[in-house]
């Protein structure tokens, strides 16, 4: 093993902080060993929407833009983004290659067909830029335009189908082209576990009109009954009972979708089973497919993140993760680079299941262990990577209970985890990607419905040291995830790259200064166990207004607990040092609760939330605390 510090970053997908209502999965689940990391190890809550990870203001955060953020060690500006400051600009409908398509088009006569997941969840599409492009062909003259909507039932809620299709025929009316052509439930069409039977029915529906025949696109989704992500293949047809809307020679395709994983392996379908057609294809943002279809809008760079750094410092990572989540621990948190570093292995998890995750909420999560405790294991693996995709992939179904149960195999998981850390002399650093469980229910009164998307919701962050590993708390408030990669270098014992704009929240210190709080990963039971024996001593202390403390002393005087305790409505502020004073070969310890740090002159001082706890303590430089 390197000299650096060894450790493990547990991404855990779906893992939001939200209030402990009704519709708060997370919640409701048995978690009592996350609840323990929560109560007793270095915690804080970390932004994972909008723009603190590079997306508009109030959007709910991803696993892509998630992952990337979590890797850059920076916000990254969105494709989402990207495309709108185009829309804003107008510089979409003066797009030179969407004018240059549009006008061929025109002059001979032929059809666009503008292809994309109909919502407005923002995580792969957004239906408003469906408006933005009928206006921009409209002014090139394109007279025949065919929409092919993917009904989504995922990134927003599901039965809302029929009410985004309405506001595309209401797009079409106001821009005075384009018409509704074919209907498919995302679970054919935005397939990306390569079932490509699934893929061939959608793609087969759009170039051909091959599918159950309606006569309006509403009808769709009124004959479902298995919900808005598997609403079957469904072709309009018009008066004579035939198809409209085919993708016909000389014709071309414009994908809406701006997020790229979901819709290449359709894309990829498309392309090459209208090859002899003459058809050009082009895409709203930048895809990773194997066909080369140009964009409208490109990329921001990425380069300069975590992968780069762990290279650069020789360190070796092992990736980890089921199918569903295997490309966010490696292509998108490297900086959507798919290329597999010499120093770097990546695990993917395969395993038999149903499709439907709300029959078996374990998934693979067994194997995704195992896989970890055995890397976590090895001598020559300086950080193992990995991604436990149960809280999400399950949250997404909108099944409250089969939710509950993920986020309880969840916690398990995490527990087997953190053991083979401990033994293997590794810190654990957990980190949700962005909010989903922790919200499943929206609306009020009888419009109250289940809700399987994301949210704007923070992420917990959790640290779980090595033993004997001391970590200075952060002199500072917040964090996002961009924080994350600089984090997760401090703990490995190397700066964070010139490229990253986040600061680590936590950094570990073998001889922490007798002024600075620290958490140490051996057990604090023995500290706590002596401040609290019989023959100990309790003081009570008023630090502020509605900020009190009780001093626990042991007999012996050797071991003091701090427990601190704000009975008001905002936020207040004590010095430790003064009430814990420093002698020499002693340090201030973190033993429980939560806080946050700041400096004060030449002292640190530890803010206490409304109506919050933390309890501190000073103990030998040889001595354990922290962790209980």
């Amino acid at each position: 093993m390197s000299t650096v510090s060894p450790g493990i970053l547990l991404v855990l997908d779906g893992w939001g902080e939200g209030p402990a209502d009704e519709g708060n999965a997370i919640a409701a689940a048995k978690t009592p060993f996350l609840d323990r990391l929560r109560s007793n190890c270095p915690t804080t809550l970390v932004g994972a929407s909008g723009q603190d990870v590079g997306l508009l203001p109030g959007t709910v955060g991803n696993s892509e833009i998630g992952h990337m953020v979590i890797g850059a060690g920076r916000p990254v500006p969105y494709d989402s983004v990207l495309v709108q400051e185009q829309i804003d600009s107008g510089g979409l409908r003066t797009h030179p290659l969407l004018a240059d398509v549009c006008v061929r088009l025109a002059e001979q006569n032929k059809a666009l067909h503008l292809i994309g997941l109909c919502s407005d969840g923002m995580i792969h599409a957004n239906v408003e830029h469906l408006r933005e492009l009928l206006f921009a062909v409209a002014g090139h003259g394109v007279r025949e335009v065919w929409l092919h909507a993917i009904t989504d039932g995922r990134d927003v809620a599901d039965g809302t189908a029929g009410a985004f299709l309405h506001r595309v025929e209401e797009y079409a009316a106001e821009a005075g082209v384009g018409r509704l052509a074919s209907v498919v439930g995302r679970g054919y069409a935005l397939d990306k576990a390569g079932n490509l039977a699934l893929t061939k029915e959608a793609g087969l529906l759009v170039a051909d009109g091959v599918g159950r025949p309606v006569r309006h696109a509403q009808d769709a989704v009124d004959q479902d009954d298995k919900g808005d992500e598997w609403v079957a293949p469904s072709a309009v047809v018009g008066d004579d009972g035939q198809p409209v809307g085919l993708i016909g020679p000389g014709d071309a395709v414009l994908f809406t979708n701006f997020r790229s994983d979901r819709i290449q392996q359709l894309a990829d379908f498309l392309v090459e089973h209208v090859a002899d057609r003459d058809v050009a294809t082009i895409s709203l943002a930048q895809y990773d497919t194997r066909a080369a279809i140009e964009p409208l809008v490109g990329r921001a760079p990425t380069g300069g993140g975590l992968a780069e750094e762990l290279e650069r410092h020789g360190l070796r990572s092992v990736r980890v993760a089921e199918t569903e989540k295997f490309e966010h621990v490696t292509y998108y948190i490297n900086g959507r680079d798919s290329t597999v570093r010499a120093a770097e292995e990546h695990v993917r998890i395969t395993g038999e299941g149903p499709v439907d995750y709300r029959q078996r909420p374990s998934m693979n999560l067994g194997l995704v262990v195992r896989a970890v405790v055995e890397n976590c294991q090895r001598e020559d693996v300086d950080l193992v990577v990995a991604n436990l995709a149960n809280i999400d992939v399950v949250g997404h179904t909108g099944d409250f209970k089969a939710t509950v149960s993920a986020t309880a195999h969840t916690d398990r998981a995490v527990e087997q985890i953190c053991a083979a850390a401990a033994d293997s002399g590794r810190w654990v650093l957990l980190v949700g990607d962005h909010g989903n469980a922790e919200r499943m229910l929206i609306g009020d009164g009888d419009a109250r419905r289940p809700y399987g998307g994301h949210t704007t919701n923070p992420v917990p962050a959790v640290l779980v040291p090595a033993k004997e590993q001391a970590v200075v708390l952060a002199d500072r408030t917040g964090g996002t995830l961009a924080d994350i990669a600089p984090t997760v270098l401090t703990l490995l014992g190397c700066a964070p790259g010139a490229d990253m704009s986040g600061q680590a929240l936590w950094r570990s210190t073998g001889h922490p200064d007798a002024a600075q709080i620290v958490h140490c990963g051996s057990t604090g039971i023995g500290l706590v166990g002596a401040a609290f024996s019989v023959g100990s001593t309790a003081t009570p202390i008023r630090l502020a207004h509605r900020l009190d403390a009780l001093l626990r002393v042991s007999e012996d005087g050797a071991s003091e607990v701090l427990c601190v305790h704000n009975g008001g409505d905002e936020p207040a502020a004590f010095v430790p040092a003064r009430h814990l004073p420093d002698r020499p070969g002693t340090r201030l310890v973190f033993v429980h609760g939560e806080t946050t740090t700041r400096a004060r002159d030449e002292e640190i001082e530890c803010v206490v939330a409304p109506h919050g706890h933390v309890w501190l303590g000073r103990v030998g430089n040889a001595s354990g605390g922290g962790q209980i």
